[in-house]
């Protein structure tokens, strides 16, 4: 779900992809907003939750049933960055699967393990209140093991353990894999639509993850091509743009009754958005730094909202107190919390621990970067 803007794939005038920064920041949200009901569970079950009582449904209502969904945003996100910054860098041969391997590694790994540690510290205390795991049970020494590894939807997809909002990177490991190797044949965007033709035809969330990364990477393409035709590019997003209110309208003027093709009209749509905020947008440094700012908290939101659910779930556990869970202010404070906690972790642990494994493991010239950004 993250990259890297490197020297060496950067142009001397990037474009920071501030729309992209908004999206990631909103699917993020949404996924926040998804998971907030896990409040109400008991074990790996919900007890008596009321939905449509669940805080500022009526404006949060879409939020509050789109996690699989936002899920596939993200590798949409992540298919347009990675074939953005390191599609002609990896098929020139300008960056080696040692650095790629690095960068990776150094992104994610650090923040997944600290949030693996901390939920296997707090599962115990919550079995001990409540005789079984909160949410995700497969809270095994295997599982520990295939965790470590990040391959913890290894045995199943459905086997969620730990941290379980971790399975959709674990799932995405394995497409970067197959990316890396892959552009060293080839970077014909015939290979995307073969990919993409091929993961609509098997089920399952990793032919899923596929499909939505390579749908991004030809909408990456697209915007290259057309950046020496500025009138070609601006005529492309006016049909983009028409295109996807077209399809949402027509989405909801049905009542929202196409749940068996929600995710095949998402494919199409996700895409032609990329394409569209993916414009080299201008802001004022001030309004540039928020935007980047809140693109930054994307990942760390996304790996601590569990450990901070099941930490609070404890709380009141063990204060025998009713979780105020259908109240806009205990709502408000979960999302604080837990966005404030992710720019801190961001800042304080996610960048130092980047910077420290990179300089470590790379040479000085191909050090990591300052400025990380996104997928």
């Amino acid at each position: 779900m993250q990259g890297e803007l490197t020297p060496m794939v950067a142009p001397a005038r990037a474009n920071k992809l501030l729309g992209l920064e908004l999206l990631r920041f909103l699917t993020a949200f949404a996924i926040l907003v998804f998971h907030y009901r896990q409040f109400a569970f008991v074990g790996d079950r919900d007890v008596g939750l009321l939905q449509d009582h669940l805080p500022l449904y009526w404006l949060l209502a879409p939020f509050y049933s789109s996690g699989p969904y936002a899920v596939r945003i993200f590798w949409c996100i992540s298919g347009f960055i990675f074939f953005w910054k390191y599609r002609d860098a990896i098929a020139d041969r300008a960056l080696d699967g040692w650095k790629f391997f690095v960068l990776r590694v150094s992104r994610l790994y650090p923040l997944h393990l600290a949030t693996l540690l901390l939920v296997a510290l707090l599962q115990p205390v919550y079995v001990g209140v409540h005789g079984s795991s909160f949410v995700y049970q497969n809270n095994d020494l295997t599982h520990f093991v295939l965790q470590l590894l990040m391959a913890g939807t290894a045995t199943s997809q459905d086997a969620l353990s730990f941290n379980g909002p971790i399975w959709s990177v674990s799932v995405e490991v394995l497409v970067y894999f197959v990316f890396f190797v892959l552009l060293l044949v080839s970077r014909s965007w015939w290979l995307n639509v073969a990919l993409i033709a091929l993961g609509l035809m098997i089920p399952g969330e990793v032919a899923d993850c596929f499909t939505f990364f390579y749908v991004g990477g030809l909408a990456a393409m697209a915007r290259r091509s057309l950046q020496s035709s500025p009138a070609h590019a601006l005529a492309a997003e006016g049909i983009a743009w028409l295109a996807v209110v077209s399809v949402v309208c027509g989405y909801w003027l049905m009542g929202g009754r196409l749940q068996s093709i929600g995710l095949l009209l998402l494919l199409i749509c996700t895409p032609l958005l990329l394409y569209s905020l993916s414009r080299d947008i201008v802001l004022p440094a001030r309004l540039q730094l928020l935007v980047e700012a809140a693109g930054n908290v994307t990942y760390s939101s996304y790996l601590l909202h569990f450990p901070i659910q099941l930490a609070m779930v404890l709380g009141f556990s063990l204060m025998q107190a009713p979780i105020p869970l259908y109240h806009d202010a205990f709502f408000g404070m979960f999302i604080g919390v837990t966005l404030l906690a992710s720019h801190f972790t961001y800042r304080y642990f996610e960048e130092p621990a980047q910077r420290l494994i990179r300089a470590s493991l790379l040479p000085v010239r191909s050090e990591a970067v300052r400025h990380p950004a996104m997928a």
